[in-house]
């Protein structure tokens, strides 16, 4: 067993500079740095820093020339973890443009909300997607689908075994408004000026809350930049680090974290389309990964494999993540194998990734750490949004610059998410919380109805909305359950319509929401019920119905 590895945590009251350029600007500093070095390694297949910026160049030049993408426009990036995702992502910067980034889970009917609210003309797709978002190609929505193949960037001879989705190669349909994304670069257009500047808007990803539509997060260049620049101070990233991005590139721990930070400081990514424990194993000891970024399901299920030894593991120096708690006798079996601590971060889509993160060498588990640098978070009481003393529980407001900028044509929304607090506009997060002596922040409970999932939000408000559209269904109330393995999944207690009780069963209901919804997001228990509990204005009690289902699983 190898010791920690300690790097040295600067003060979380200390501020360290923004970089005052685009995320484009970030990547283009690196491939001039160090044009030769391994940028991506795509199970083996290594693609180098002067390839990634010259293939980005490309494409950008495509959005611009053949696409008409201009500056501010959203360009919708709807794929999985893959080499394109990462030149497309960087290619719609390049292009001045807003890159969308929408789960691969979403299925036809979920993704007309994304193109119809953020006005979205031209995606990014991968091939495997395109039968989804295909239907959207019509008059007044998408125009261009541009298809990625995954496996074109495979070398002859993988290092380990490929999911389905990267070893098949579908062919790209030849069909107005679609484009193969091996056509789009063989054009070698290339981009106008690169007009973007450091709070022009760069990215929006889409989160819920309590009113069942997703809404789009602003970030700016000024505001990804900042968690980069902090990432890279806190975790010491440098080119001699081998990342491990495994996490999903359209949420905000796998594209900040998990790709950016890398990017911006000349490290080599190493990149898996699908979570594989075996083949992850394997990658961590031929490639000698040194920094992995991760949820815990996935050290769960690291931990779980037969194979797993402590030297099999040698060359990681930092794991790291967030999204859900790290359960203690899986974070103690990882010190005993490794001498690694688990080092939970905790943060959100409307700051960019994480606010708070445990220091390097005093890190303290099921903790969300301490405010990071730049950041002014404190623990307020609701009511009064007064700081409350140590040990007492009370909301997480975050002030800070890697903040977003509000709620896409949600102006409301973007209103009540803010309050005044000694003349700094701080973020309410919906977050219930304690903080100790030492300044650690420790996580109670939630305000906003969400449950979490191995990792993947789920907003009830926005399920139950799909809920309801199930012709046999007249009520329907989301709640979490606990779950040994998911952390939390998803329940639906259902009232039936009059008649049809007794002749639709659970199960024909948890199928329905599978082929209308993300598999994260559909209901795998349905509960039957002969009402759901109302306030005196006809509000359903989600709160109660919660409650009875924690106190039923708390064994």
């Amino acid at each position: 067993m190898k010791p920690q590895t300690l790097r040295q945590f600067r003060p979380a009251h200390r501020a360290v500079p923004v970089p005052e350029i685009t995320l484009y600007e970030g990547l283009e500093m690196s491939a001039r740095r160090f044009p030769e070095r391994t940028a991506v390694c795509f199970y083996g297949a290594e693609i180098s820093y002067a390839r990634l910026r010259a293939e980005v160049d490309a494409l950008a030049g495509y959005l611009q020339q053949d696409c008409g993408v201009a500056k501010g426009d959203r360009v919708l990036l709807y794929a999985q973890n893959s080499v394109q995702w990462i030149v497309g992502y960087y290619a719609i910067v390049r292009a001045d443009a807003v890159v969308l980034p929408v789960n691969p889970m979403n299925l036809t009917e979920e993704l007309a909300h994304y193109i119809d609210d953020a006005g979205a003309k031209v995606a990014l797709v991968g091939a495997e997607l395109l039968d989804r978002i295909r239907p959207w190609l019509q008059p007044g929505k998408l125009q261009t689908l541009i298809a990625a193949t995954y496996g074109d960037y495979l070398g002859a001879t993988p290092l380990v075994d490929v999911p389905d989705v990267v070893a098949e190669r579908p062919a790209i349909p030849a069909a107005p408004g679609i484009v193969a994304w091996a056509d789009a670069l063989a054009a070698a257009r290339r981009p106008g000026p690169h007009r973007a500047r450091p709070d022009d808007l760069a990215v929006m990803p889409y989160t819920s809350g309590t009113t069942g539509k997703p809404k789009g997060c602003i970030h700016t260049h000024r505001s990804l930049m900042t968690v980069l620049g902090v990432t890279a101070q806190l975790h010491e990233l440098t080119q001699a680090d081998v990342v491990l991005s495994v996490a999903p590139f359209f949420h905000v721990t796998g594209m900040q974290p998990g790709m950016n930070a890398g990017l911006y400081n000349g490290s080599t990514l190493v990149v898996m389309t699908r979570w594989d424990r075996e083949a992850a194993l394997t990658l961590i000891r031929e490639l000698g990964i040194t920094v992995w970024i991760a949820v815990p399901t996935m050290v769960v299920d690291l931990l779980a494999s037969p194979n797993i030894t402590a030297d099999s593991l040698a060359s990681l120096l930092h794991l790291t993540g967030g999204g859900a708690t790290m359960p203690e006798p899986v974070a103690r079996r990882l010190h005993e194998l490794t001498g690694l601590t688990f080092i939970e971060a905790y943060g959100m889509t409307e700051t960019a990734a994480a606010t708070h993160s445990n220091p390097i060498n005093r890190p303290k588990r099921q903790c969300l750490g301490v405010p990071l640098f730049n950041v002014d978070s404190r623990i307020v009481d609701q009511v009064t949004l007064r700081e409350v003393a140590v040990g007492e529980v009370g909301e997480i407001v975050v002030h800070g610059p890697q903040v977003f900028k509000g709620y896409w044509n949600s102006p409301q929304a973007t209103a009540e998410s803010f309050v005044p607090i000694d003349g700094k506009a701080f973020f309410r997060t919906g977050d219930l919380a304690r903080r100790d002596e030492d300044g650690y922040f420790f996580m109670v409970d939630r305000l906003k109805r969400m449950i979490n999932a191995s990792g993947y939000k789920v907003w009830p408000a926005e399920v139950e909305a799909m809920m309801y559209e199930h012709p046999d269904i007249f009520e329907a109330c989301i709640i979490g359950s606990r779950d040994a393995k998911r952390g939390e999944t998803v329940k639906a207690v259902v009232v039936l319509k009059k008649g049809r009780e007794g002749r639709v069963g659970a199960a024909d209901i948890v199928a329905w929401a599978k082929e209308r919804m993300s598999t994260y997001k559909a209901p795998r228990i349905v509960q039957f019920a002969d009402a759901l509990p109302k306030s005196g204005t006809g509000k359903i009690l989600w709160r109660q119905l919660q409650d009875e289902e924690d106190r039923r699983t708390a064994a």
